[in-house]
């Protein structure tokens, strides 16, 4: 998932916790990727969807190059 999202310059949102961060890490050992947000699952889907809504508003794409980030903001 992480090659295919950078080769198309997308963000990826996720629920998994507990193996993207690591999996991130060593992805970014060889090349660079637009970002990864962790949506926990118990959040529900409106809560995420405003927080996606708020990243995207307040923030540019360049601000998320190699960074993952965790919902809620």
């Amino acid at each position: 998932m992480l090659e295919a999202t950078a080769r198309e310059g997308r963000t990826l949102v996720t629920h998994d916790q507990s193996t993207m961060p690591m999996e991130f890490a060593k992805f970014l050992e060889n090349t660079s990727h637009p970002g990864v947000i962790v949506a926990p699952q118990h959040l529900s889907t409106s809560a995420v969807a405003e927080d996606l809504l708020l990243i995207w508003e307040a923030s540019d794409a360049e601000e998320w190059v190699n960074r993952i980030r965790y919902l809620p903001i």
